[in-house]
């Protein structure tokens, strides 16, 4: 058997193709702006009639009228120089009918009362009859049997009837001519004006669609995006988090067993110093949250600062005040300990007599400020050490949580030392 020839296009792909047509052509007036789309209707509509003038004038305009056949039951005119000959149509079959009986002649008139009688031009001539008009002469052709009649007229006047019926037809004609353009004419002009008025009505209804999904799909984009720069900035953050300094540690533990010989009392203090730390710290290392409140991360620092303080003694001065209030505000992990780190590390703790160390939360115009300010070395008196990357990573995390609301601040402390403010939008953690 033969293989069956694939099936010709089906009306479902013929909807789908037109569908798609007008996905597209609504996805391209939606993306014009409403005075391009005006200039181009107006343009639409100019060129239009341009095309309209063209193709619908009437100057040079040739009809071609199908030949319409004669029926054989139509009658027939031939004009000739000699007269006209007309042809009657043919009778159709029809039931035979008893001719009709030939009509009495009418009697003459009789004279009027008082009237005389026309006397003859002279004496024993009859009288004359009156005279009656002869009509044209009328010649039956020869072997015309059913009915065919000729009228014989001069050429002159065979000519011009002739001339004057083709000139009634061809008027006619090209009357009817115009009439046929002027409905296309018509036609043409709606058809341009109802596609610039569905183009119209297709931008101010399924334009509102098309921009919606359209900025959907941004949207879904610019998410995407920053979610990847999110989960990177994360990572960074978590490492950072991870990044609990081995020297720290291992100084602290130095230190833990140097008084466990010297000073046993001072060494189980810093001893629970660190476990209190290490138990603020360690769960902000197992938590992914993005935000946490700032109550959870004073402690951490608190924790912090005392094992500093056991190792620094009473070169570290702290000053922590963060109202109650506040302790449930929203803030992001491991920024507050970054900058204390920063402020000691760069600051006091390569300083020789040391120096105090301040932080402060408070709101003003709906945002929360915490404020680090140290009395140390200030800018660049030594060069440090680090990666550079802490206060970059804190830019970033900031953009990337709140946009332009979430902002870091360096400035000179005054006499010395450096500020550092970190604002975020206030709301409370939850």
């Amino acid at each position: 058997m033969e293989a069956r020839r694939p099936p010709e296009p089906t009306i479902a792909t013929v909807l789908a193709w037109l569908h798609r047509a007008f996905d597209g052509t609504a996805t391209w007036v939606t993306q014009l702006s409403w005075w391009k789309f005006f200039l181009f209707a107006a343009l639409a509509l100019i060129a239009a009639s341009i095309l309209q003038d063209e193709l619908f004038s009437g100057a040079d305009v040739v009809e071609v009228r199908p030949e319409r056949k004669r029926d054989k039951h139509e009658g027939n005119i031939i004009f000739d120089d000699s007269g006209i000959s007309y042809s009657p149509p043919k009778k159709r079959s029809l039931p035979a009918e008893p001719p009709e009986p030939p009509e009495a002649p009418e009697p003459p008139e009789p004279p009027e009362p008082g009237a005389k009688p026309a006397e003859p031009p002279y004496p024993g001539a009859k009288p004359a009859e009156p005279t009656v008009p002869e009509p044209p002469p009328v010649a039956v052709l020869p072997g015309a049997a059913d009915g065919e009649v000729r009228v014989a007229l001069p050429p002159q006047i065979v000519e011009g009837l002739s001339s004057a019926i083709e000139a009634a037809v061809e008027n006619a004609a090209e009357e009817k001519v115009k009439v046929y353009h002027g409905q296309a004419s018509t036609w043409f002009k709606s058809f341009i004006s109802l596609l610039v008025l569905a183009l119209f009505a297709t931008k101010a209804l399924v334009g509102s669609k098309k921009r919606a999904e359209a900025e959907t799909q941004t949207a879904n984009a610019a998410a995407e995006r920053e979610s990847m720069q999110r989960q990177l900035s994360e990572a960074r953050m978590q490492m950072m988090q991870a990044q609990v300094e081995p020297h720290f540690l291992f100084n602290t533990l130095a230190s833990v067993e140097y008084l466990i010989e010297t000073d046993p009392p001072r060494a189980s203090a810093m001893q629970r110093s660190l476990i209190q730390y290490l138990r603020a710290v360690l769960p902000q290392m197992r938590d992914n949250a993005v935000v946490t409140n700032l109550g959870r991360e004073a402690d951490m620092v608190k924790a912090y600062l005392s094992l500093l303080k056991m190792r620094m003694e009473e070169r570290l001065r702290v000053d922590m005040q963060i109202p109650e209030g506040l302790r449930s505000a929203a803030f992001p992990p491991m920024m507050l300990q970054s900058m204390v780190e920063n402020a000691i590390k760069h600051g006091l703790e390569c300083k020789p007599e040391g120096g105090s160390l301040r932080i402060v939360a408070e709101v003003a115009h709906n945002k929360l400020r915490v404020i680090v300010s140290d009395d140390g070395v200030g800018f660049g008196v030594f060069p440090s050490d680090g990666t550079g990357l802490g206060l970059m990573t804190i830019r970033e995390r900031l953009k990337l949580l709140h946009g332009d609301a979430g902002q870091l601040h360096i400035a000179a402390n005054v006499p010395s030392g450096v500020i550092a403010t970190i604002e975020v939008p206030y709301h409370v953690s939850k």
